[in-house]
C-alpha cells in the first residue's frame, strides 16, 4: 500500500470524533432555529424572535503546523540517524544478523500499531525510530563494508532527492488527485507483493534476480530498483500533499507526530532503494 500512516487523504481527519472533545460544543441556547420552546427551557427566545442555526464546533488549543511537522520529523530522523550509527558501531558480528531481524520485525509491527490509534502515542514514534536505526544501521554496515564511502553518497542523495520533491511539490503546483493516489496504491502495493514473493523464494535458495547487490546485477534487479525509487518519491509527494490537508483542516497538534512518523518511513524506504542503486555502479 501507499504509506500506512499519512497516506490517505483523510490521515488527520478520519478519526475527528476522537478528538471531538477538543472542540467548542453549540451553545444549547441557539438550537431549535426557527421552533418556539417553552419558558425556561434550552433555546428559549422572545416573541417574534428567530434564533440562530446552530454554529459550527470550532478548533480550540493547539492545531498542527507547519513548524511543528518539520521539528517533530526533525527528532525522528534525528534519532534514526543516532540509532543506526549506534548499531553501525557497537553491533558486534555474531549479533548482526539477529539484531538486523528482531528490529525489522519489531519496527514494522511497531508502526503499524502506532498507525492505527486515533491519538498517536509519542513513544510508540520514538520507539520505532529507536528499531528503525538499528536496522537501518546493520543494513548500512554491510554495504559499507563491501563499498568504502557508499552510505554518505547515499543519505546526501536521499536529502537532494526529498529537498528536489518539495521543491517540485511547491513550486510547481503540483496537485494529487484521487487518482494519482490510486495509481500509487496499486503500484506500491504490487510492487511489495512481487517482493514478497521474491523472498519467500528466496528462503528455498531461488535467485529470480530481482534483489542483486553491486555491479554484477542484471537489468531485472535495476529496473526495480529504479522503480522502487520513483514509487518512494510519488509516496513522499503525497505525504507532502496530506500533511497540507491536515493543516488545512486544522488537526489537533498531537498529528504532527502522526507527520513526522509517515515522512520518516518513507524517507527511510527511500534511503535503502537509493542505497542498492548506488552499489550497481561501485565495484
Amino acid at each position: 500500500m501507499t504509506n500506512p500512516i499519512i497516506g490517505q487523504g483523510d490521515a488527520f481527519t478520519r478519526h475527528a470524533p476522537q478528538y471531538q472533545q477538543g472542540y467548542a460544543q453549540p451553545n444549547p441556547y441557539q438550537q431549535g432555529y426557527g421552533q418556539p420552546q417553552g419558558f425556561g427551557q434550552p433555546g428559549y427566545s422572545e416573541p417574534g424572535q428567530f434564533q440562530q442555526a446552530p454554529q459550527q464546533p470550532m478548533p480550540m488549543g493547539a492545531v498542527m503546523t507547519l513548524d511543528d511537522v518539520i521539528a517533530k520529523t526533525a527528532i525522528t530522523l534525528g534519532l534514526v540517524a543516532v540509532s543506526a550509527m549506534l548499531s553501525f558501531m557497537f553491533v558486534p558480528p555474531q549479533l548482526t544478523l539477529p539484531v538486523l531481524i528482531v528490529s525489522s520485525l519489531a519496527g514494522l509491527a511497531t508502526v503499524f500499531v502506532v498507525a492505527s490509534r486515533p491519538r498517536v502515542p509519542v513513544g510508540g514514534v520514538l520507539l520505532y525510530a529507536v528499531l528503525e536505526g538499528l536496522f537501518v544501521g546493520l543494513i548500512s554496515k554491510f554495504f559499507e563494508t563491501m563499498y568504502p564511502g557508499i552510505v554518505v553518497t547515499a543519505v546526501f542523495a536521499t536529502f537532494v532527492a526529498a529537498a528536489a520533491t518539495l521543491f517540485a511539490y511547491k513550486f510547481f503546483n503540483i496537485r494529487v488527485t484521487a487518482r494519482f493516489r490510486k495509481v500509487v496504491t496499486i503500484a506500491t502495493a504490487a510492487l511489495a507483493g512481487v517482493l514478497l514473493i521474491n523472498f519467500v523464494l528466496a528462503l528455498f535458495n531461488i535467485n529470480t534476480g530481482m534483489r542483486e547487490v553491486g555491479s554484477g546485477a542484471g537489468m531485472l534487479s535495476i529496473g526495480i530498483s529504479v522503480l522502487a525509487v520513483a514509487l518512494a518519491v510519488f509516496n513522499l509527494v503525497i505525504d507532502f500533499d496530506s500533511v497540507e490537508r491536515g493543516i488545512a483542516a486544522q488537526a489537533p497538534a498531537q498529528e504532527s507526530w502522526r507527520a513526522a512518523l509517515g515522512i520518516t518511513v518513507t524517507m527511510v524506504w527511500l534511503y535503502l532503494e537509493i542505497l542498492r542503486i548506488l552499489s550497481y555502479f561501485r565495484d
